[in-house]
């Protein structure tokens, strides 16, 4: 009777002059686990840092919009502003009729075709919504406008409250992006002065 399986001896590896001893096929359950556990490490690892690269990113194109919101939204309130109390009868009008920390109405004739009248332009915000009102009903400028702030002085540089008496308007707008909350620090604040011109 033959050697049976368990008592056969393996056969002899021998590469480059050297023999080593037989190795078994596959790996056991502590090898696998062991292997499991280092992949599990490797793979949560590689998905952090792929969630902070897209916070990053998201929170860098947020502040991007909302710097671009802010330039768009000063740039508009800014030349309707300094053109306060211009046309034709401006003796006849003021340049501005409400003027309060959140909300400015000014008055001119840009097209110059209401001898002793006025056109009436209104800016404020609501529901975070920068709007202007020109007549034809409130316009939305940008979304996402956090606060609009506006001190007015006089002629002398001294701060006001008499509409009559402004003649210089300081703008802050602080604006955020609509699919980012404020908390990630997108927020983009923004000011300017506008001096008017025609008064």
């Amino acid at each position: 009777m033959g050697p049976t399986l368990a008592s056969r001896p393996y056969p002899t590896l021998v590469v480059d002059g050297f023999s080593a001893p037989p190795q078994c096929a596959g790996m056991n359950l502590s090898e696998l686990l062991v292997a499991l556990s280092v992949l599990g490490v490797t793979l949560g690892a590689l998905l952090g840092f792929l969630q902070e690269g897209h916070r990053a990113h998201a929170v860098g194109d947020g502040r991007m919009q909302a710097q671009q919101n802010a330039r768009v939204a000063l740039a508009r309130m800014t030349t309707d502003i300094r053109q306060a109390g211009l046309g034709i009868g401006r003796a006849s009008f003021p340049a501005i009729t409400v003027a309060q920390p959140s909300r400015i109405v000014i008055n001119h004739d840009r097209h110059r075709v209401m001898a002793g009248g006025s056109e009436t332009i209104s800016w404020f915000v609501a529901g975070g919504v920068l709007r202007r009102d020109a007549g034809g009903g409130a316009q939305p400028i940008i979304n996402g406008v956090r606060d609009l702030t506006m001190a007015y002085f006089d002629a002398d540089g001294r701060a006001t409250t008499s509409p009559a008496d402004v003649r210089l308007v300081e703008i802050t707008l602080t604006v955020g992006p609509d699919h980012i909350s404020a908390a990630t620090g997108t927020l983009a604040s923004m000011s300017t002065q506008v001096r008017l011109r025609n008064r």
